[in-house]
């Protein structure tokens, strides 16, 4: 037997040490090092890891052959958006979440869903029976949904409770899967190492294992991680660079909504996003955003603007809610939600040395409505245009857009991909849409049954719109 000894871990990075350290030499953060107790493998296991990855040997880049690769389409549209067109075989893929935001309905919702394929879904958090009764909630509401078309998928599932990982590879080996998913990595342990399920080796370990399993087999394997308060994926960070597409899906609880962003994708974008909404049984794709990043609302109310962003390829209308209104504390109050709080400082200097609107006395709260956080540029327009509505209370007309960015000296500058903003713009129904003059040179006018505004500096806007 090896002998057990005790390690100190960096929660942060992972960062490996004999004897306790204040400040962690690797990432620079304090008082990260927890101590575990850690047996190191048996020289004949890790013999057998290294003969498995044995026998290759280095070639010139102009003999290595390559061929297109066929993803796994999981029927999900928002999640092989974010994946970049599907699963990847042999690939790695680390979804993260707040507990109970819907991880696990996700991942066996998309399980069920795909066709001709065997699935292996491993649970260390729940029993056979729990995941059953999901299923069953989950499978009458797609049969309800495919009750038209009779496109039943058709996957063969098979659910474990498991928690050790050789035992995991036995089962795996027993039905050779063309999918493996793990809920969750911080229930799994591995024999190897003598600490408890959800350390930092533990965590890093079992990582390191499933990888090997995937690039050796190319089956792609999904697992499920928590967070931590912070909001921060927990286990090392060393975890994050293992894995080939870490997700986050996340959403207010208040909200029906939830969001699948891609923080890391080796094989796609990361601009892109899925939205899905919440529904009795199960998760329901969002195919347009702006059903419900728009507000509808009969009456007109200042302080509103809708911006036209892109994420990723995709168009999308947001609305953008600001209230301004006199200090009654002596210090002006500055608070922003979903919109970056020093590009928000920026925007009202330029309004108040361009425009003349002393807005230095005055509170400025602003909101992005949806629960969405958008760092897009051109929605800098429609940002100013909303808290010049507040300010003078003058409501702008719910038909009306904008896209375009502000510079410090107050002209408003063009934004990428503007004539794809134009059209999704003309094919909701709206009226006008403000854009730069710099880009509307460009633009073919006659495409489009929208009237395009075109302003070079914010004077501009604010007379066209409370003239």
């Amino acid at each position: 037997m090896a002998k057990a000894k005790s390690y100190f871990f960096c929660s942060e990075c992972g960062y490996q040490s004999s004897s306790w350290l204040g400040k962690c030499p690797e990432c620079g953060k304090w008082n990260t090092m927890q101590e575990e107790v850690v047996q190191a493998s048996k020289p004949a296991a890790a013999a057998k890891s290294r003969s498995a990855v044995g026998g290759s040997l280095p070639k010139l880049i102009r003999e290595v052959t390559t061929s297109e690769t066929q993803r796994i389409a999981t029927r999900c549209a928002e999640f092989d958006r974010v994946l970049g067109g599907g699963i990847v075989p042999g690939s790695l893929l680390l979804l993260g979440g707040e507990p109970g935001i819907g991880k696990s309905t996700l991942l066996l919702q998309t399980a069920l869903r795909i066709p001709d394929r065997r699935i292996l879904y491993v649970s260390g958090e729940e029993s056979e029976q729990q995941i059953k009764m999901r299923a069953d909630r989950l499978d009458n509401g797609d049969q309800a949904t495919a009750a038209g078309t009779h496109d039943k998928p058709s996957s063969d599932l098979y659910v474990v409770s498991e928690t050790v990982t050789q035992r995991i590879f036995e089962h795996v080996e027993a039905l050779k899967p063309d999918l493996l998913i793990i809920d969750s990595i911080q229930t799994v342990c591995t024999e190897t190492i003598d600490s408890s399920a959800g350390s930092i080796s533990q965590i890093r370990e079992c990582t390191t294992e499933f990888q090997r399993f995937a690039k050796e087999s190319a089956v792609p394997v999904l697992l499920v991680g928590h967070i931590t308060k912070e909001g921060n994926l927990a286990g090392p960070k060393v975890m994050e660079h293992i894995v080939d597409c870490v997700l986050q899906f996340e959403g207010d609880r208040n909200y029906g909504y939830r969001l699948l962003r891609s923080l890391k994708n080796r094989f796609g974008s990361t601009a892109e996003i899925g939205i899905f909404e919440m529904q009795g049984d199960g998760l329901r794709e969002v195919a347009n955003p702006s059903e419900f990043l728009l507000s509808q609302r009969d009456e007109n109310l200042s302080g509103c603007a809708v911006a036209a962003t892109l994420e990723g390829v995709r168009p999308m209308f947001i609305e953008v809610q600001s209230l301004v209104s006199s200090a009654v504390y002596g210090t002006p109050q500055r608070n922003a939600n979903g919109f970056d709080f020093r590009r928000l400082s920026m925007l009202l200097a330029v309004l108040e040395k361009r425009c003349g609107f002393k807005l230095g006395a005055k509170d400025v709260f602003l909101n992005i409505a949806g629960g969405l956080r958008v760092s897009d540029p051109a929605i800098d327009l429609a940002v100013c245009c909303s808290i010049l509505s507040s300010n003078v209370d003058i409501p702008i007309s719910p038909r009306f857009c904008f896209a375009a960015e502000m510079g410090l000296s107050g002209e408003v500058r063009p934004v990428a991909r503007v004539e794809h903003r134009i059209a999704e713009a003309d094919r909701l129904g709206f009226e006008k849409i403000f854009v730069s003059k710099y880009n509307a040179r460009s633009i073919n006018k006659k495409r489009f049954g929208i009237e395009i505004v075109e302003v070079s500096v914010i004077e501009e806007a604010f007379r066209s719109l409370f003239a």
